[in-house]
């Protein structure tokens, strides 16, 4: 619970903080909004990753799997760009508090938002290590 939230603060401080840094990207608003534009962006990122995920679920079953040829780079190249999507969406849901001038400083906020992201997402694969119910299971 406190890491999700210590992201939380952290997603509001980039927004009220750092976007205002970056050119192209505009933030109008006090903290509390940009509390809500960090909730809101929690809620669409999630939407955006699922939606991604699914398309290229369907994708591989539908071809077959020869889509897959296309979708690993696809993924490996373009996974920086879904945070990306997902500030354009709180761009256009909160179009008075947050607004961006294209997809550049877009991707530039989305990068911060991925960095967050990253060091906030804990120690997953340490409490799976020394899960013991894991090992009496294998």
């Amino acid at each position: 619970m406190t890491r999700h939230l210590m992201r939380l603060a952290l997603t509001a401080s980039a927004f009220f903080f750092l976007f205002p840094l970056i050119p192209g990207a505009n933030f109008h608003g006090n903290f509390a909004h940009a509390i809500l534009a960090g909730i809101l962006f929690s809620i669409l990122g999630w939407c955006v990753e699922i939606s991604a995920i699914s398309i290229s679920a369907l994708l591989a079953i539908g071809t077959l799997g020869m889509a897959l040829i296309l979708l690993i780079p696809a993924w490996l190249f373009g996974f920086w760009l879904l945070p990306a999507c997902a500030l354009r969406l709180v761009a256009d849901f909160m179009p008075s508090i947050l607004t961006f001038s294209g997809w550049i400083p877009a991707i530039w906020g989305g990068l911060i938002m991925l960095f967050i992201g990253v060091i906030t997402s804990g120690d997953i694969h340490v409490r799976v290590r020394n899960n013991k119910h894991l090992d009496a299971i294998i």
